[in-house]
């Protein structure tokens, strides 16, 4: 008899692991729970809740197919060990099937497993390519997207994506007993995820609808905030709960030319999949990135004169610049933000503020539905111009300008600012003479900075550094 150890994995689709553990008969899978070392992670509470629900449409899954799921309690990733060791000595199991996970205290903790004298077998479930699979010709990790992109359309034309069918349930009926994960079981802080389906909804309807009428037009709508432009997915694939190799590999099935010509007007989202894949690569082959490291060692010892007033404005959104402003009130509120927004927020951190880029990173991930370390971490060192082919750092955005550019109606503004819902077009990106002019000054909070100002000190500070 096997164990299947449940981790960002909770999909019958596409799981090696699973397929493993039932030619190998399993019929008990465990989830263990770490409410420590996701403090130590910073896992948003949205995102805690939002395990915990797929969770149990997964142990449903997994109960037609012969299979129990069991909740284990643990700590820190030191304690899971031991309590799967545990565990798998009272079930007289010594055989645990699991899919990887590249952070360095995630396989520190698998050595520690397989040291106890437990046989684990590990199988690769993400990203689409594997790390290592996708090199220049010096056989070193591409340090350049662009030529990143082209040797990877490359390796998946030639090879292909590796997708495994959902089991199929046994011809006898074996159903397994079913449990219910409480609110209370994980002992951590929960969210409501309730605004955000699970996966198996998205599968059936989300995913067929964006193919079939919104992918044509995602080049244009994915940067406007005040539409659903994206597809949506980025909760789902953080927690593994829907494969993004299954993804990739129903867009391909639909259209194979979107690999061969970039200008194809599907491609821009599967670029945005190929960008996940070369954070997941940089990770695989920087682990101390998620030491908090900057890629370009250049940054990593300068100190921000940032100050704790000013990111603490930024948090509550509370600059005085309503795109960034709004942005900020809707991850508050919602536990997910824009990607054209995350970037405008990031830069005017790191750059307007220049506020210590890490802090926003940890931000994030306390509040994010979607906080995936690799993807985080690449965007905000990107904003911050410390990153792998970051943006320069001379690249400053205008947030006035990237308003009117995104939201030129400040629909998106009002929603989340409803302070501002009386101040025209014309003045909604920055209404504060406006809103003097009406005698309203105190409606809305006057800005920390100036631009101008804000980006002279900031090209100062990146060419000294």
């Amino acid at each position: 008899m096997a164990i299947l150890w449940i981790r960002r994995d909770m999909r019958t689709h596409d799981n090696p692991a699973l397929i493993a553990a039932i030619e190998h008969h399993a019929t008990i899978a465990v989830f263990i729970s770490t409410p420590e070392q996701w403090r130590e992670h910073h896992q948003a509470a949205i995102k805690v809740d939002f395990i915990r629900r797929h969770l149990n449409q997964y142990a449903q899954q997994l109960a037609a197919l012969g299979i129990k799921l069991v909740h284990l309690q643990a700590t820190t990733f030191a304690h899971q060990a031991e309590v799967l060791r545990d565990f798998c000595h009272r079930q007289n199991d010594k055989q645990v099937f699991a899919n990887t996970e590249p952070e360095v205290n995630e396989q520190r903790r698998d050595e520690q497993i397989r040291s106890a004298g437990i046989d684990l077998q590990l199988y690769d479930a993400d990203p689409i390519v594997q790390p290592g699979r996708v090199l220049n010709k010096q056989q070193q990790m591409f340090k350049v997207f662009t030529p990143f992109k082209r040797a990877w359309l490359s390796e998946v034309a030639a090879r292909g994506v590796t997708c495994i069918p959902a089991p199929a349930k046994p011809s006898i009926e074996a159903i397994a007993e079913v449990g219910e994960i409480a609110p209370d079981d994980f002992n951590y802080p929960l969210v409501s995820s309730a605004a955000w389906p699970v996966s198996q909804r998205i599968i059936e309807t989300v995913i067929p609808n964006f193919f079939e009428n919104k992918i044509v037009n995602y080049h244009d709508d994915r940067d406007i905030p005040s539409i659903k432009g994206t597809s949506g997915v980025s909760p789902y694939l953080a927690i593994g709960a829907i494969s993004v190799r299954w993804l990739v590999t129903q867009l391909i099935q639909r259209d194979p030319d979107v690999l061969r010509d970039p200008s194809h007007v599907h491609f821009s989202w599967l670029n945005e999949l190929i960008w996940r894949d070369f954070y997941k690569h940089l990770l695989a082959f920087y682990p101390n990135l998620i030491k908090g490291d900057s890629f370009l060692p250049q940054y990593q010892n300068v100190r921000w004169p940032g100050t704790d007033s000013d990111f603490n404005a930024w948090c509550a959104g509370q600059t005085g610049y309503p795109i960034v402003d709004a942005a900020m009130k809707q991850l508050n509120q919602t536990g997910w933000m824009h990607n054209r927004l995350r970037m405008i927020v990031a830069s005017f951190l790191s750059k307007h503020l220049l506020v210590d880029w890490r802090l926003g990173e940890q931000y994030f991930m306390e509040h994010l539905i979607d906080g995936d370390f690799s993807a985080n971490n690449g965007g905000w060192q990107w904003a911050a111009s410390t990153g792998c082919d970051a943006q320069p750092y001379f690249r400053i955005f205008n947030p006035l300008l990237q308003s009117k550019k995104f939201d030129p109606n400040g629909d998106f503004i009002r929603k989340y600012l409803p302070e501002l819902e009386n101040v025209p077009n014309k003045a909604i990106h920055f209404p504060h003479d406006f809103l003097a002019d009406k005698g309203e000054s105190g409606t809305y909070c006057k800005p920390i900075v100036e631009h101008k100002q804000a980006r002279e000190r900031a090209l100062s500070f990146y060419k000294q550094a």
